[in-house]
């Protein structure tokens, strides 16, 4: 779906119905504003606001790019699927990787990953406190990394914390961070949680928000913890597991 026509009671709500019915942001749409919103007198003459919103066509030539940068990412995937198998069963490998430093096995993945994608300029910065490992990227490619709503960045975030813990002699808990985007992340999810809550109160009804990792919703689920007028939940399964703010009454 490329395209909605949405109500509400203002613009704003129709606005954020209809991103939610398409899955887009805000930046990634257009929005024509068919009618304002008017509250009437005593419940007469009140009429809902109306808005189309349209997904933004992406350049077809930055879609193939990307097109081909994730399907660069997801046969290295594979590879290194189809190479823990075989490492698995190879006593000798595996002997030689408890030797390997956990913090330099990630930092040597994370570079030939990037390599495969093809980012020259990667930089690593770690940070180490206790069984935390914090490993910063940069590059001038940093959105390669990061991915649409972070799906790429969660992703290498997943298969290091497997290599770390291959190298490691106890468990560690691996975090990646592209030129601080899981701070600008969580700034934006709990501006949205405060939206959508305060919409859940106004509306009297549930809101649903996307799908997104169990991380993300915990999140929102500390910037809400202190409200007293909604409660929230998760509902389905993963990977379509989301948020549901509910007014209390």
């Amino acid at each position: 779906m490329n395209q909605t026509t949405q109500l509400g009671a203002t613009v704003e709500e129709a606005i954020s119905l209809a991103l939610q019915k398409l899955g887009a942001s805000r930046n990634e749409v257009d929005v024509e504003v068919l009618q304002e919103g008017k509250k009437g007198f005593l419940g007469f003459g009140a009429r809902p606001a109306e808005v189309r919103v349209t997904v933004k066509e992406v350049d077809s030539t930055i879609e193939k790019s990307t097109e081909e940068q994730q399907s660069k990412l997801d046969n290295v995937v594979t590879q290194e699927v189809v190479a823990e198998k075989v490492e698995s069963q190879d006593e000798a490998v595996n002997e030689k990787q408890q030797e390997e430093d956990p913090v330099e096995a990630a930092k040597n993945y994370l570079a030939g990953i990037a390599k495969e994608l093809g980012i020259e300029d990667l930089r690593i910065k770690t940070v180490t406190e206790g069984k935390n490992i914090l490993l910063k990227l940069e590059s001038e490619k940093a959105a390669l990394l990061i991915g649409k709503r972070g799906a790429t960045l969660n992703a290498l975030q997943q298969l290091t914390q497997l290599v770390v813990n291959k190298s490691a002699k106890s468990f560690l808990l691996v975090k990646l961070d592209v030129e601080n985007y899981r701070e600008r992340r969580q700034a934006a999810l709990e501006q949205l949680a405060e939206r959508m809550a305060d919409k859940a109160v106004y509306t009297g009804k549930k809101v649903s928000l996307e799908p997104m990792p169990s991380y993300e919703r915990k999140v929102i689920h500390n910037a809400l913890a202190s409200r007293i007028d909604i409660e929230t939940y998760s509902e389905g399964t993963e990977p379509n597991r989301h948020l549901v703010i509910e007014p209390l009454k």
